[in-house]
């Protein structure tokens, strides 16, 4: 059984930061692009990152640049989502994906795999 967990989300105030781990398990993951998508309530989820099995090509959503960065460990199966300088507006469910390939105008509901989200709330 392929499974995609996330955790690290929580509360912080604004400019702070924090980090997202997603483990991958059930699969290899080889070839695969993995990336973030997050989720504002009364909003249809966007995409946020991602990066391809090699680690040597990452996207960003233009809202994020600067500010957030996406990693990998393959060896661990696990990606990492750093973020830093957090607004109030980066308040979200974010979830972790997985498909052969992951960009900017990927269109959520078609992507592989999906964790189940965890949940960042930055407080003004």
């Amino acid at each position: 059984q392929v499974r995609l967990v996330e955790s690290g989300g929580g509360l912080v105030q604004a400019g702070g930061s924090l980090r997202l781990s997603c483990a991958a398990s059930g699969r290899t993951f080889s070839g695969y692009d993995m990336g973030w998508f997050r989720q504002a309530p009364g909003k249809e989820r966007e995409f946020v990152t991602a990066i391809t099995w090699s680690g040597g090509i990452t996207r960003y959503a233009d809202s994020v640049k600067g500010r957030f960065t996406i990693s990998r460990d393959n060896a661990k199966n696990t990606v990492y989502l750093q973020m830093n300088s957090l607004k109030p507006e980066d308040t979200a469910v974010y979830y972790c994906a997985a498909d052969r390939i992951i960009t900017s105008a990927s269109i959520p509901r078609n992507m592989d795999y999906w964790g189940k989200g965890t949940l960042v709330t930055v407080s003004s």
